[in-house]
C-alpha cells in the first residue's frame, strides 16, 4: 500500500429536485385544484473519520465526488425523494484545506466523527404551494436550489504521541525498530527513511505511538533534501525525541541545524517538550561520550541522555522520559503496527 498524505479532490452536493405542476381531476369530485408536490432535497457531502485508515491512497484514483440530486415532485402532493448523502471516509488526523491551502476548513481528530461539509440544495416548491385566493390554478413551480461545490485539499497529519527528529543517519529508524514492531528501513547512507513511519511502544504496562519522519538537513524549510513537508506529521505530538549522532562531525552543529529548521517551520514545534539524546554512544569511548554530553548540554541548556538504539543501552530510560512527558494515555484508537509496516510512501 502506498502512503499518500495529500490529495486534491472536487466535491459537489446534490441539487434539489424540481417541484411538480399538477392538478387534481377525479370523477365525481366537483372541485379540483393544484396538487403538485415539492422536489426532494439534494444529497449532502459528509466526511467521516474511520479508525484503521492511515493513508489517502483512495483519493489518488478517485478525485471527483458528487452527491445525487433530489427527485422531482409529483401529483397528489407527493414530495420527491431526497438524494442520498455521499459519505467520504478519511483517516483520523485528516485536515480539509481550501484550494489555495491558506485556510483549514475542517480538522478531524476523533475516530467516528461525522461532519456535513456541503449541504444539498432544497427541493423546489410544487404548484400547490402557490395557490392563493386570487390565483386558484397556479402553474408556477420551483426548479430546486443548486448544491454547493468546491475544490479542496485533504492533508493527513498522523496522530502520534511522540515524534522522532534529527539529521539523516541519526539512528531514528533503528530506534523505532528497537522499541516497536515497525520495520523501518535502516542503511548506512542519508535519507534511508523516505516516508513517515508509525510504531506502537509497549512500555511499563502502557502504550503510546511514535512517529518517525525523514531526516532534516540545513535548508529543509526552503526545500532542501526532502524538505519540511513531513513535519506536519509531528505537529500533534506531545513530545519530540531529538536524536543526535555522537559519531557525527559536529554533534552541536547537528542539534542547532534541526532546531533551526523546526523554528523556521513554525506551528509550535520548537516550543514542544524535547527529550534530547546522544545516540550511537557504543561507537565511542566513555571519555569522548562524556565530553560530547557536557558540550551538548551546555549548548542546549537541557539534560542530554545517552543512548545506543542498536545496542539497547539507555533505551528504557529514554522511553521512561517519553512516557512521563506524554502523560496519561488518551482515549483514542492507536494505529495498527502491521498497517504501518505495509505502507509505502508515494508522492502525488
Amino acid at each position: 500500500m502506498h502512503f499518500i498524505d495529500q490529495a486534491k479532490i472536487f466535491i459537489r452536493s446534490g441539487t434539489g429536485g424540481t417541484g411538480a405542476v399538477s392538478f387534481r381531476r377525479e370523477k365525481f369530485i366537483e372541485y379540483g385544484g393544484p396538487d403538485g408536490g415539492h422536489g426532494g432535497k439534494g444529497g449532502d457531502i459528509i466526511f467521516e473519520t474511520v479508525p484503521g485508515l492511515n493513508t489517502l491512497i483512495d483519493f489518488r484514483y478517485t478525485q471527483h465526488f458528487r452527491a445525487p440530486r433530489g427527485k422531482g415532485g409529483s401529483g397528489s402532493n407527493r414530495t420527491g425523494a431526497g438524494g442520498e448523502d455521499l459519505v467520504i471516509r478519511v483517516p483520523v488526523g485528516t485536515q480539509i484545506l481550501s484550494e489555495d491551502k491558506e485556510h483549514v476548513l475542517a480538522d478531524f481528530t476523533v475516530p467516528g466523527e461525522r461532519r456535513v461539509f456541503l449541504r444539498g440544495g432544497d427541493g423546489g416548491r410544487g404548484n400547490a404551494s402557490y395557490k392563493t385566493s386570487t390565483n386558484r390554478a397556479p402553474r408556477q413551480h420551483g426548479s430546486g436550489w443548486p448544491g454547493e461545490e468546491a475544490w479542496v485539499w485533504l492533508r493527513l497529519k498522523l496522530l502520534a504521541d511522540a515524534g522522532l527528529v534529527g539529521l539523516p543517519n541519526a539512528g531514528k529508524s533503528t530506534f523505532i525498530n528497537a522499541t516497536t514492531n515497525a520495520k523501518a528501513k535502516v542503511g548506512d547512507y542519508p535519507f534511508t527513511t523516505l516516508r513517515p513511519q508509525l510504531g506502537v511502544v509497549r512500555h511499563q504496562n502502557r502504550e503510546f505511538v511514535i512517529a518517525d519522519i525523514p531526516g532534516l538537513i540545513e535548508g529543509a524549510a526552503e526545500g532542501a533534501g526532502v524538505g519540511d513537508r513531513f513535519l506536519g506529521h509531528i505537529e500533534r505530538c506531545r513530545v519530540l525525541l531529538h536524536l543526535v549522532d555522537a559519531t557525527g562531525d559536529d554533534p552541536i552543529d547537528a542539534w542547532q541545524i534541526v532546531r533551526g529548521e523546526l523554528e523556521a517551520y513554525g506551528a509550535g514545534l520548537v516550543d514542544k517538550v524535547e527529550v534530547l539524546a546522544l545516540n550511537k554512544i557504543d561507537a565511542l569511548d566513555e571519555k569522548a561520550v562524556a565530553k560530547l554530553q557536557k558540550k551538548l548540554a551546555k549548548a542546549s541548556g537541557a539534560d542530554v541522555m545517552l543512548l545506543s538504539a542498536a545496542g539497547g543501552t539507555g533505551v528504557d530510560a529514554v522511553l521512561d522520559h517519553l512516557a512521563e512527558a506524554i502523560g496519561p494515555a488518551p482515549d483514542t484508537v492507536a494505529p495498527d503496527d502491521n498497517d504501518a509496516d505495509e505502507i509505502e510512501w508515494s508522492p502525488i
